[in-house]
């Protein structure tokens, strides 16, 4: 690695691993299936968001200061050492630390140890920590335990429903959803209840929820997140003004809000400025350097024609999987999307078996299908391909995945029907993918 990689890598690590110490308790640091800004290149929601989730970084640190404090004076206090393990979760989420980890589970433990039976407020705690650790199985475990000593826990409802979403049982999800609403309505299942809609091919359900909730909301925080929410889908379903303006709603509430931030930027990559694409997401990586963010800016500096800055970021994406898979995170799907298009093929196939073995999302049969194709297994890919398609989702890029596979195989007509409807839902869904769609489509017409 030329000395500048190197020096730029290790930077981050040393940021990501020592950043957040000095606030650390003697309890002792997410990274969970966040929110990938605008473009939503396999991710979802981030797990277990409740009311920890809308609080500014800023009072998130204050409130672990004041937790730390009061655990001093009062270490038997088992409500206490559920909130601190919980805020930690939070915390990691909010900046990509996946350090905090450690000392969420060790908060949570304390929680349990002080009061192991009805505690439901530690079992929610980290059965949100087993969700930002990719362990889903584990996350609806103690999210179901959490549920039956309190079955209107907030925390619980919304990681269930992450929880099944991950693990592909959508109908599941969706029943998971309506329940939570029942319960508990409010910002955590009117934002779930539209994704999973989203997911099972009706986005403008999703939309109709979620201006619901937008309209519901009032604090900074959840207006924030709402409209950040709608600016997601407006630009999966390439309505670009529609998404820039609700992104510039949710930076009018937040200016530091970060997802927001990200999807403005690939807004602007979508609509052409390179450039403030690039600054935009600099930003969010400066802040937030994980790897689904880290390969949008990559991406961005390959279409500006800077391939050696944007090996960078896939450099130190690289180096961030392997700093969160120390830390207990199951990383397979981040290692497979990265590596099929920006590094080692032969990983990219294991990193994507490997996490079809633990859950069967939408996401996952796309990211083996893509690394099937990386690795000259064609016929297999189409297989994954169609099941990534199964629930009713659309997503420019998994259309683009099966047409490129399709070509491949030497389907033209199946070919050009993929590619041009992931062109036409989002014509710019990548600046790189949406280059080469166009590219195969020509390919294809003049071989006619």
């Amino acid at each position: 690695m030329p000395m500048r990689h190197l020096v730029r890598t290790t930077a981050v690590v040393v940021t990501l691993a020592t950043g957040l110490t000095a606030a650390a308790f003697a309890v002792g640091g997410q990274h969970g299936d966040g929110p990938s800004g605008g473009g939503r290149t396999g991710a979802v929601l981030p797990a277990g968001r409740a009311a920890l989730d809308r609080v500014g970084s800023a009072d998130l640190d204050k409130s672990i200061g004041t937790l730390q404090a009061h655990l001093r004076a009062r270490p038997g206090d088992a409500a206490g050492w559920a909130t601190l393990g919980a805020a930690y979760v939070e915390q990691a989420r909010t900046t990509g630390d996946p350090t905090r980890y450690p000392q969420a589970q060790k908060a949570l433990a304390r929680s349990l140890s002080a009061q192991p039976r009805d505690n439901d407020p530690a079992l929610a705690g980290r059965a949100a920590l087993a969700a930002a650790r990719h362990d889903f199985r584990g996350a609806l475990r103690d999210a179901d335990r959490a549920l039956e000593v309190n079955p209107y826990n907030e925390r619980a409802l919304a990681v269930r429903v992450d929880a099944l979403v991950e693990l592909g049982r959508y109908d599941d999800a969706y029943a998971a959803a309506k329940r939570a609403d029942a319960r508990r309505p409010g910002i955590p299942a009117f934002t779930r209840l539209a994704y999973v809609l989203e997911l099972r091919g009706d986005p403008a359900g999703a939309r109709r929820v979620l201006l619901r909730a937008r309209k519901s909301a009032t604090a900074p925080g959840d207006v924030a997140y709402v409209a950040t929410a709608l600016g997601q889908l407006a630009w999966s379903q390439g309505r670009f003004p529609r998404a820039r303006a609700h992104y510039a709603d949710a930076l009018r509430a937040d200016p530091r809000h970060l997802p927001a931030l990200e999807g403005r930027g690939r807004t602007r990559a979508a609509t052409g400025d390179l450039a403030g694409a690039a600054r935009d997401l600099e930003e969010v990586v400066r802040r937030y350097p994980l790897p689904a963010e880290l390969a949008a800016l990559g991406e961005v500096y390959e279409a500006l024609g800077d391939r050696a800055r944007a090996r960078e970021q896939y450099d130190v994406a690289a180096t961030w999987i392997d700093l969160a898979r120390a830390n207990g995170v199951a990383t397979d799907l981040d290692s497979a999307l990265i590596a099929a298009d920006h590094g080692d093929r032969t990983e990219a196939l294991r990193a994507a078996r490997a996490e079809w073995g633990r859950r069967h999302s939408v996401h996952t049969a796309d990211a083996l299908a893509w690394a099937l194709h990386r690795a000259g297994r064609d016929r297999e890919a189409l297989r994954y391909a169609k099941s990534a398609a199964a629930p009713g989702y659309r997503g420019a890029a998994f259309l683009y995945h099966r047409g490129v596979i399709e070509k491949s195989l030497d389907d033209p007509a199946a070919a050009r029907r993929h590619l041009t409807a992931a062109l036409d839902l989002n014509p710019a869904f990548s600046p790189t993918a949406a280059r080469a769609a166009k590219a195969a489509l020509k390919a294809l017409d003049a071989a006619r």
